[in-house]
Formats: C-alpha cells, structure tokens, sequence
C-alpha cells in the first residue's frame, strides 16, 4: 500500500479521480481531489472532492444525502489517476442519473457487450411493457407459480447436466436458470443489489472465520 506523498498531483495540486460502482464495476463519475480530500475522503470513509468551478472542498452527498462510500482506493502505474470503487446511497449524477456517464458517442456493429445489469434493466422492461411475442411477458403473465416451475425445471436440467459430465450443456442449462432466477427476482421485487449485498455479508463473515482458523 503506497503512502499519498508518492502520488503525483499535477501543477494546481489536483489529481483526477475515477469513481466506480463497487458491485456493478459501472463508471460513475470523473472528479479531481488535492491531497486535502483525499485524506477525508480516507479517515470519513465517503468521497470527498476539489471543486474546480467552485474552487472549494466537495463531500459527495453532504447536500443530497447521496453519499458514496469508500471500499477501496487504487492509483494507476503512473500514480497519477485514481479509481476509488464505492457503494453509493443514490444517484451518482448532479441530473439525478445513475451515472454521469450515459450518452453514447460510439457502438460497434460487430462486437456487442453484455452485463447483468442491462438484462435485469431488460426484463424490468418486460414487466412494466409486457410486450407481444416475448417469452418474459409470457412468464410475468402466468404469474409466480409458472415462474417458479421454471426455475425448478431448470435446477434440474442443471443436476442432470453436471451429473453426465457436459460442460457445455451444464453452461447451457446454467444460463437458463440464471435467466428464470432473474425473472423470478423482478417479479418479487428482488434487486441485483440485493443479492450482491448478501454476498458481500457472506464473504466479510468468511474472511473473518478464515483468519481465526489460522491464528487458532
């Protein structure tokens, strides 16, 4: 862990700090912090930044309650740039945007991205628009119950591909259950964030068990 002395601040003592969600791994803002915020930023635990406009110390969320909540700080090669991952309480944008990055200025046509996140955005669509057609609209139409037999369905395609040994039928099967289980999430109101939360809990506890096992 480097000490902040050895980071390079540019001529007007500012370095550009790139703010990440720590469960989406999505951008979601580019500010600049001096050696003061940072130093908040590290014993308050929340962003901290440089004004530019307004030529001041900015505490992300003081106004908004739209907190963001440091998980951990990384400098690049050069130590010239930051990326701090946070858990934010809200909006990371001054627009009430998710993020402040969100306006398209290219797309290939060849390669195509995908996240979690844009197919739980995808399927929240579905259920709002219920579309014609879709095999979703189908599911969130027949209710709960279809949707939980599906996913049982799709436990047991799972089981019997890992029990034959196939790998690519398990991914297959994998990745159907991995669909209804996000069916079954949007229809109960369950978040993507949620789940991660969990987990986050789940691997806090298990880091601590670890650790006393060793010393034990």
């Amino acid at each position: 862990m480097i000490n902040i002395s050895e980071l390079k601040f540019d001529k007007d003592g500012l370095i550009p700090a790139i703010v990440v969600d720590a469960y989406t791994k999505k951008v979601l803002t580019l500010a600049y912090m001096n050696e003061q915020s940072l130093k908040i930023t590290m014993e308050k635990g929340l962003t901290c930044f440089w004004s530019r406009s307004r030529g001041e110390l900015w505490l992300k969320g003081e106004t908004s309650g739209n907190y963001q909540h440091v998980v951990s700080i990384t400098c690049d090669c050069d130590k010239d740039a930051l990326t701090v991952e946070v858990i934010k309480d809200g909006p990371a944008c001054h627009l009430g945007t998710d993020s402040c990055f969100n306006e398209k200025v290219y797309s290939s046509d060849e390669i195509s991205g995908f996240s979690v996140d844009e197919l739980y955005e995808l399927l929240e669509g579905r259920k709002q628009n219920l579309p014609e057609g879709s095999y979703t609209t189908y599911l969130f139409n027949k209710g709960l119950d279809k949707i939980l037999k599906k996913v049982g369905e799709e436990c047991t395609e799972v089981i019997i591909g890992a029990k034959n040994n196939d790998k690519a039928e398990t991914v297959y099967e994998i990745a159907d259950l991995a669909y209804h289980v996000m069916v079954l999430m949007v229809q109960t109101g369950i978040t993507l964030n949620d789940i991660r939360a969990e987990l986050a809990s789940r691997h806090v506890i298990d880091h601590k068990v670890k650790q006393e096992k060793m010393t034990k």
